[in-house]
C-alpha cells in the first residue's frame, strides 16, 4: 500500500507539470497569434506601395453607379499596364507615362455614360481617410496615388493598391483577395 500511496504524488506531480507545460503553450501561441497578427495588419499594405481611389460625387445611386463603371475600367487598365511590373519605381514611371491615355479614356466613358460633371485626374501625395476592413485598420494619410475624383467628390469612395497590385488581382480574377493567418486557422480548428 505505501508504494501506491507514493506513486499517486508523483503522479499528480507529473499532472501538474503537463498541465502548467500545456497553459503555457497554449498561452505562448495566443501571445503569438495577437503580435504577429497585429504586425501583419500593419504590415499589408508597404511603404512604397501606389494605391487607386475613386472618389463619387455624392451618394445617389446614379452616382455610385458611374463611380463603379470608373473604377471598372481603371482597375482593368491599370492591371493591363502594370501586371508585368518589378518595382514601385517603374510602376510609378508606367503610370505617369500613361497618365493622359488614362484621362482620355476616363473622359470618353463619362461622355458615353452622359455624365454631366466635372472630373479630375491626379497622380501623387493624395489623402485617404482611415478605414476598416476585414478587421484591419488602414490609417489615415497622405499616400502615393492615382486619385480620380468625379464632381464634388462628397460620395463613397473605393480604393484599392495598385503596386503590389493587390485590387490589381481581382481586376483579373473577379474574386477578393483574403489574408489569412496559419495560426489562426490552427486555433479555430481546435478551439
Amino acid at each position: 500500500m505505501n508504494k501506491i500511496k507514493k506513486n499517486r504524488p508523483e503522479r499528480n506531480r507529473r499532472d501538474d507539470f503537463f498541465m502548467k507545460k500545456t497553459i503555457i503553450f497554449i498561452f505562448a501561441i495566443l501571445l503569438f497569434y495577437v503580435v504577429v497578427g497585429h504586425v501583419s495588419a500593419e504590415k499589408l499594405i508597404p511603404d512604397d506601395a501606389i494605391r487607386l481611389r475613386v472618389l463619387a460625387n455624392s451618394n445617389s445611386e446614379y452616382d455610385q453607379a458611374v463611380k463603379g463603371k470608373v473604377r471598372d475600367l481603371v482597375q482593368k487598365e491599370m492591371y493591363n499596364l502594370l501586371k508585368d511590373t518589378k518595382g514601385s519605381k517603374e510602376a510609378r514611371e508606367k503610370i505617369i507615362l500613361e497618365l493622359p491615355s488614362i484621362e482620355t479614356k476616363v473622359k470618353q466613358l463619362l461622355v458615353t455614360e452622359k455624365y454631366p460633371l466635372t472630373y479630375q485626374v491626379h497622380f501623387g501625395q493624395n489623402y485617404f481617410p482611415e478605414k476598416q476592413y476585414k478587421g484591419v485598420t488602414y490609417h489615415a494619410g497622405m499616400y502615393e496615388s492615382l486619385l480620380i475624383t468625379l464632381g464634388s467628390g462628397e460620395g463613397d469612395n473605393w480604393w484599392c493598391v495598385l503596386f503590389p497590385p493587390l485590387c490589381l488581382i481581382e481586376a483579373e480574377e473577379s474574386t477578393e483577395v483574403e489574408y489569412k493567418s496559419f495560426v489562426a486557422e490552427m486555433i479555430d480548428k481546435f478551439m
